[in-house]
């Protein structure tokens, strides 16, 4: 059977597929447990600097497969709701993962990307789309509090306007609806153009020093969830530890010299 997630590495681009594109990435268990098994892989790879996640066939994914839920029928019982809350926490740390990787991942979303999609997006640092994406916070239109961590991030992306409304109403918006808000960050006319630049975005970032762009995500990530004067102590810590490093003095070469900087990571 054909893996649910794909990993390419091109260079310094680690490129991650949703792949059952005959159930429209319909996001099984199988694909949460990949998830939680190449994510730490690739945050370990000194080689990769960037994670760009798409989606084979015409959607980049239908959301949750339901299909795997077929025995929240069966009468419940003490037992069976506890370790349904431990299988929730555990597919949480799926998309956490995605949020917790070091290096920088670009979400380039096609087509429809419905409730569990929007949960990985809202773990992703960046998400461009094509001009005829949709998207959809559908759980409470399937009598489900989304729980994987939309209701958690999304709000810190977009505010709290859009975020309630969208939540509470489940309707579908738009790839410009999506831009207006910021919830994307550009739309492409194709999947062609979206891909290409997602690839051009990414070398920019691959270009860039690595332990300065995975420092910066780490602050980035530490200041929203803890504040501003905690991130200043944070960033003095960090910096105190980091900036010293031969790619600081790479850099002052290479603008010295008038040419491309060749960073390693050292």
């Amino acid at each position: 059977m054909d893996k649910p997630l794909l990993i390419e590495k091109q260079g310094h681009i680690a490129w991650l597929t949703l792949n059952r594109p005959d159930r429209y990435n319909a996001m099984s268990m199988a694909m949460y447990e990949m998830f939680l098994e190449e994510m730490p892989k690739l945050d370990a790879d000194d080689d990769v600097r960037v994670v760009v996640i798409k989606a084979a066939g015409k959607n980049f994914t239908s959301g949750i497969d339901l299909n795997d839920f077929t025995n929240l029928r069966e009468k419940p019982t003490a037992l069976m709701r506890e370790r349904l809350r431990l299988h929730i926490l555990h597919l949480q740390e799926s998309m956490s993962v995605v949020e917790k990787c070091r290096k920088p991942v670009i979400a380039a979303v096609h087509g429809a990307c419905i409730g569990g999609g929007v949960d990985l997006l809202s773990a992703c640092d960046i998400r461009l789309c094509e001009a005829k994406s949709y998207f959809s916070i559908r759980e409470t239109k399937m009598a489900i509090i989304a729980d994987l961590g939309t209701l958690q991030r999304f709000h810190t992306i977009v505010g709290q306007g859009h975020y309630r409304e969208l939540a509470l109403t489940s309707r579908d918006f738009s790839a410009q609806e999506a831009m207006a808000m910021g919830f994307v960050t550009h739309v492409y006319d194709d999947q062609a153009q979206l891909l290409a630049e997602a690839e051009k975005m990414a070398r920019q970032i691959a270009a860039n020093p690595p332990l300065t762009v995975q420092g910066t995500k780490d602050l980035m990530n530490f200041t929203r969830d803890f504040g501003v004067q905690a991130g200043l102590q944070y960033v003095a810590q960090k910096n105190s530890a980091q900036i010293i490093s031969e790619d600081l003095m790479e850099a002052i070469a290479a603008f010295m010299e008038k040419r491309p900087p060749q960073f390693k990571g050292n």
